[in-house]
């Protein structure tokens, strides 16, 4: 009998396999333990975090929405869509959301190409201040506007003692023009900081290319640089789109008595008409249309992101 098979040798096997077996079996106790331990920590951000900061109060807006005298139902969403004045405030946000999204994005567009291919002296500097820029609270933009633009602003008042005028010859921030400056001058900067990260990511050897066979700067920018950076310019277009949507501080400030979006009806019927289902049921509404173009934004930003990792 060879010395493979003598009992010392098979005892030995038998430990061996013995001690793989209690090492398989630790291993998957400890990944048992990771995997509870996991499912513990976040059922205790649901129940504690998640739970009373979202969840419940959105729970509770969707319940409000479909709260009538008798049980549930769905009035105060006929009454909400119902109104003539409710279509017109929707109209209204529309319009004003694309007017003021829309310039917002071409402007960012603009300056981070500006910034990119065209730098200046100071260029590094602006690009730090649009960083900053995007932490200010949108209603001091609007004040901001005010002090210089507004009917008593200096920059009215000095217009107004250099050329001799009666009166101001500024009057146009308090409405639709006033809104959308203050807009474009907010949102602009969270379109450049996309921009620029996919104006970074190009191979320049393409764009010289293209100029060595002749494309002059809008051919390059329209058939070279803008089809390899799109995701990132639309990224951030969404976002400038979505914040734009949500907007409220702005509105506040400088919108009229005529010009009611979305955000201020549903803040005048919680406030002022005391009409909570209501003010719900816009809500929700509004929700949804910020969750469709969240929504939206995470697939362009999963896209732009995995062009970035390639």
């Amino acid at each position: 009998m060879s010395s493979l098979s003598s009992p010392d040798a098979l005892a030995a096997d038998a430990a061996a396999q013995a001690r793989r077996d209690a090492t398989a079996a630790s291993h998957a106790a400890a990944v048992r333990r990771r995997e509870r331990r996991a499912q513990w920590h976040l059922l205790f951000l649901l129940v504690v975090v998640l739970g009373p900061i979202v969840i419940y109060p959105l729970v509770r807006l969707l319940l409000l929405s479909l709260t009538e005298a008798h049980g549930f139902g769905l009035h105060a969403y006929a009454t909400f869509f119902g109104n003539p004045d409710a279509r017109g405030v929707i109209g209204t946000t529309l319009w004003i959301l694309f007017l003021s999204a829309g310039l917002a994005s071409l402007l960012g567009v603009a300056l981070a190409s500006i910034l990119f291919f065209k730098p200046f002296p100071g260029a590094r500097l602006v690009t730090r201040f649009l960083e900053l820029f995007v932490a200010f609270p949108s209603f001091l933009v609007a004040f901001t506007l005010i002090f210089l633009y507004g009917s008593q602003g200096s920059v009215s008042i000095g217009l107004q003692q250099l050329f001799h005028l009666q009166s101001p010859p500024l009057d146009f921030l308090f409405g639709i023009g006033g809104v959308v400056l203050a807009e474009v001058v907010f949102y602009a900067p969270f379109v450049v900081r996309p921009t620029l990260a996919s104006f970074a990511l190009l191979d320049m050897r393409l764009i010289e290319a293209a100029r060595s066979l002749g494309a002059n700067g809008w051919m390059v920018a329209f058939r070279v640089i803008l089809p390899l950076a799109w995701p990132g310019i639309a990224a951030g277009t969404l976002l400038c789109f979505l914040l734009t949507l949500n907007e409220f501080g702005i509105l506040l400030v400088l919108g009229s008595a005529h010009l009611v979006t979305l955000p201020v009806a549903i803040y005048s019927s919680a406030t002022v008409d005391l009409d909570l289902p209501t003010a719900a049921a816009g809500a929700v509404v509004m929700l949804a249309m910020s969750l469709s173009l969240y929504a939206l934004y995470r697939r362009v930003n999963r896209r732009n992101t995995g062009v970035r990792r390639g």
